[in-house]
């Protein structure tokens, strides 16, 4: 657990989905089992998927998005856990590969290697969930220990399991 506040620091990744703009139940949810929360996002992420400057005021601190310079202070703590959600295609495949191209990709991998617990809620079409690739990269993650929870299309009509984020956690 960190020292900041005596509360547990939680990362929250964000990928590029259209249900990104949800992601402000899943911080609130922490922040009311007592996380403190800092969001790492995507880059494409970034370009309007979801309210920036509204999860920015939620968590109380600045989104990061890009590497920082080594002369920088690291502006999170190490975490105590993280969640990827929602969790992409791009993502989990460069992941499970060890293509830490972007920030979020590369702190997953620096998660994985330390054996932070690891909560995945992926949205992936089932046209791309049923590529080869992908169900390697599946294989290969919850090998490492990464817990991932039920898979998520997109489909109208069916919510997104933001608080089963923190469930899987718990497991």
């Amino acid at each position: 657990m960190t020292e900041q506040a005596g509360k547990p620091f939680l990362y929250v990744v964000v990928c590029a989905a259209g249900i990104a703009a949800g992601v402000a139940e899943l911080i609130t949810a922490a922040q009311e089992e007592g996380w403190e929360v800092g969001v790492i996002a995507t880059p494409v992420a970034m370009n309007g998927f979801f309210d920036t400057a509204a999860v920015e005021a939620l968590a109380g601190r600045p989104i990061r998005s890009a590497w920082r310079s080594p002369a920088d202070p690291r502006p999170f703590p190490p975490p105590d856990a993280v969640v990827v959600a929602p969790a992409t295609f791009n993502t989990v495949n460069k992941w499970a590969a060890g293509l830490g191209d972007t920030l979020a990709v590369g702190t997953l991998c620096e998660a994985s290697g330390l054996g932070v617990p690891i909560a995945v809620l992926p949205c992936v079409a089932d046209a791309l969930a049923a590529h080869p690739a992908y169900q390697d990269s599946l294989i290969r993650l919850r090998g490492m220990g990464v817990r991932f929870g039920p898979p998520f299309t997109g489909e109208p009509g069916i919510e997104f399991p933001w608080k089963r984020a923190l469930d899987l956690l718990r497991r």
